[in-house]
C-alpha cells in the first residue's frame, strides 16, 4: 500500500521507484529526506491552491532536483540546478517517457532556485520552487496547515538539516565555483568555501573588453 502522509500519497510505481533508489544510492540520508519533504510540501501547496498536476512527474522532479550536487551527476562546468535537470531528463527518456514531460521536468529542476520566475510556469514547475523554499528557507509555510507541517516532519525528520544541507552544497560546488556567480549559492561559498572571491557584476561591467 502506497504512503500516504498529510493526505498526499507517495507515488509508488515503477518510475518513483526507480527514481527514488537513484537517489537512495548517489545521495546521501539528508538529501533523500530533503527530497521528499519538498514533494509533500509542494503537493500540499499545490492543494491549498487548487491546482492538478501530474503527481508522478512532480514525484520524479522533486527526487532528482539536487542530485546534481552528488560526486555521480555533476559536470565541471554546469549549475548543479542544469546537471539534475539533464539527469531527470536522460532518465525519463530511458523510460520511454514524451520530450514534453521531460521538459516539463526538466524546468522544474532548472529553475527551482529561480525566484518568481517559475511561478509564472506550470503547477509544477512553480510548486518544486515552492517546495523548496518551504523545506530550506521556510517561505510559503503558511500555505501549510501546521498539522501537516508536524505530519511531514514527523515521516522525515530535518536532522541536522541547516548545517547538513549548506554542507552539501559548498561540497557540491567547491570544484566548479564559478558556476554559482548570479545565484544564491554563491552566499553559501562567500561564508563556507576558503579563498572563495565573490564576482561582482559591476567589476564585470567595468571589465569590459569593448570599454565604457
Amino acid at each position: 500500500m502506497a504512503e500516504v502522509i498529510a493526505g498526499i500519497r507517495i507515488p509508488d510505481s515503477k518510475l518513483a521507484r526507480e527514481a527514488t533508489d537513484l537517489v537512495r544510492e548517489h545521495g546521501s540520508p539528508l538529501l533523500v529526506a530533503h527530497s521528499l519533504r519538498v514533494y509533500l510540501f509542494g503537493e500540499i501547496q499545490g492543494r491549498h491552491r487548487g491546482w492538478s498536476i501530474d503527481h508522478e512527474l512532480f514525484y520524479v522532479g522533486a527526487m532528482f532536483h539536487d542530485l546534481g550536487l552528488t560526486a555521480r551527476y555533476r559536470s565541471p562546468d554546469h549549475r548543479f540546478e542544469v546537471d539534475g535537470a539533464n539527469a531527470a531528463r536522460d532518465f525519463l527518456r530511458a523510460n520511454g517517457i514524451d520530450e514534453g514531460s521531460a521538459g516539463i521536468v526538466w524546468d522544474a529542476i532548472a529553475l527551482h532556485t529561480t525566484p518568481e520566475i517559475p511561478w509564472h510556469k506550470r503547477p509544477e514547475i512553480a510548486l518544486m520552487n515552492g517546495g523548496t523554499a518551504a523545506d530550506v528557507v521556510g517561505r510559503g509555510l503558511d500555505e501549510i496547515s501546521a498539522g501537516d507541517r508536524e505530519a511531514v516532519l514527523a515521516a522525515y525528520p530535518r536532522v541536522d538539516f541547516a548545517c547538513g544541507i549548506t554542507r552539501t552544497f559548498v561540497d557540491g560546488l567547491a570544484d566548479r565555483p564559478a558556476t554559482a556567480f548570479g545565484t544564491f549559492n554563491a552566499d553559501l561559498l562567500e561564508r563556507n568555501l576558503p579563498g572563495y572571491h565573490r564576482p561582482n557584476f559591476c567589476d564585470l561591467i567595468a571589465a569590459n573588453p569593448l570599454g565604457g
